[in-house]
């Protein structure tokens, strides 16, 4: 009754599909877009730049650029019907908000029904910009504010600051949110990636493949590490300093707990997004004059390295680098959603073009084959 090879538990290095997107070398500690190195991309590019590199496989020209930052503009505001449901909602986690708010947005989509290409890659970039519009939007009403409207003038990440605190941003928390989130685009096949493909394999509408990767990177396995390490460093305290932090983890250790922010499935190296996100600490850190956070991070990266032989993961530094940009810790795994749904859409997009129903098998373990049915009063 088993099949021929014995699956791995969660699929773990089992190839489920094809895809021209994102390539991963956890041995060398690789990360490329459509083969742009991430590193290449993160020093020299937008993240405008990059979702237009998701979902054509290459690089725009400076007119095609303008024409994308022009149609993101258009549909950064958002429908009134959805910021009157914004308000009716119950307070609660970003993520079910979002979820739920993300599901109401395929009512008002100018081109709902429509499943021809050309429509789905309109919903793909409208999707991107009214995603950010949402988590700003929950976040400032969450903190007592009210919406802002977005300015036609900035960017995408300078626009979710300010239509998160209020405050035009400057030009070094600008990039650096843009640097975050060109590195928190795409990752291959992560669980909220294959779910929305699993999802589009049916051919349902973007919409609820978006929802169905929204709900998988609400667990806690999948999204929410990086508020998890900023929980351990609010826990140390703010003005605790490197050797308390040390003292803290070194007792979690003993006591068998597991530090956030360490570890990857794939990479078995350092992961090459934790590279910019600790220099993005270091620098807005001394900028904010806030140096204490990123002199934490250190002794903990060098205390766990040492200890556990563990790398930081995408979600250490970022912790720091979010806190510090003004953005509360309940906004941290909706803020991966902010850039993810670039890498999401492009998946959804790239399984629509060339689709089969993802229908895997599954090993069976169960009670012998065949089992005698006996009547209800034998039992």
């Amino acid at each position: 009754m088993a099949t021929a090879e014995k699956p791995k538990a969660g699929l773990e290095d089992t190839v489920a599909t094809s895809s021209a997107i994102c390539y991963l070398d956890g041995d060398r500690g690789i990360l490329a877009y459509c083969g742009y190195d991430i590193h290449d991309l993160a020093q020299k590019a937008t993240f405008e730049e990059v979702c237009y590199l998701l979902w054509h496989r290459r690089l725009p020209t400076r007119a095609e650029l303008g024409d994308l930052q022009s149609q993101l503009a258009a549909a950064r505001p958002l429908p009134e019907a959805i910021l009157r449901l914004m308000k009716t909602l119950p307070a609660g986690n970003g993520m079910d908000l979002l979820r739920t708010l993300t599901s109401a947005l395929g009512h008002y989509d100018p081109d709902a029904g429509d499943q021809s290409p050309q429509a789905n890659y309109r919903k793909a970039v409208r999707l991107t910009a009214q995603i950010g519009s949402l988590v700003a939007t929950v976040g400032r009403m969450s903190a007592g504010g009210g919406p802002i409207a977005p300015d036609p003038v900035l960017g995408h990440a300078a626009n979710f600051l300010y239509m998160l605190t209020g405050e035009r941003p400057g030009g070094l928390a600008t990039r650096a949110f843009d640097v975050a989130l060109i590195l928190h685009a795409d990752h291959e096949l992560n669980a909220s990636t294959f779910a929305a493909r699993v999802a589009a394999a049916t051919l349902t509408d973007i919409h609820s493949t978006i929802v169905g990767a929204i709900g998988t990177l609400k667990g806690p396995l999948h999204g929410g590490a990086n508020a998890d390490v900023m929980k351990l460093l609010l826990e140390v305290g703010a003005d605790a300093g490197p050797d308390k932090a040390e003292e803290v983890v070194r007792a979690k250790l003993a006591r068998k707990e597991k530090i956030p922010g360490f570890g990857h499935r794939v990479y078995h190296t350092e992961d090459p997004r934790a590279t910019h996100l600790r220099q993005m600490s270091k620098d807005l850190g001394q900028r904010a004059g806030q140096p204490g956070w990123f002199a934490m991070s250190q002794r903990i990266e060098a205390l766990v390295h040492s200890e556990k032989k563990l790398y930081a993961n995408v979600d250490f530094y970022s912790a720091s680098t979010y806190y510090v940009l003004g953005i509360a810790v309940d906004l941290f795994t909706p803020i991966f959603a902010v850039s993810r749904i670039s890498g999401w859409t492009a998946h959804v997009l790239e399984q629509y073009a060339n689709n089969r129903l993802i229908r895997p098998r599954a090993e069976y373990v169960g009670p012998e084959y065949p089992q005698r049915y006996r009547p209800l009063e034998d039992r």
